[in-house]
């Protein structure tokens, strides 16, 4: 749908440069219906992507990282210093 939001913005911009060419106002009212039009797509698009994220689906990706991984912090190993024994430098 963002794709058919896109070429009623290019629709819209063509009516425009047409309208201000011309000077007819006709073209300047397609240009407006036109990014109406586009405007309601892009809308309806959001809000139906914001109602799809709160409907309980799960996202498989996060599925690993639940609870147990918020309350415990990540352990990091210690940087070497190139003085230090068993670094890899020597």
């Amino acid at each position: 749908m963002l794709v058919v939001t896109l070429v009623l913005a290019a629709v819209g911009f063509g009516l425009l440069v047409i309208a201000l060419m011309t000077g007819s106002v006709i073209w300047a009212w397609g240009c407006i219906a036109v990014c109406v039009v586009g405007a309601v797509l892009l809308l309806v698009n959001a809000l139906g992507a914001r109602t799809a994220g709160e409907g309980g689906s799960v996202d498989t990706r996060s599925a690993g990282r639940g609870a147990a991984s918020e309350e415990s912090p990540v352990r990091r190993a210690p940087r070497r210093r190139p003085g230090d024994r068993n670094s890899p430098d020597r």
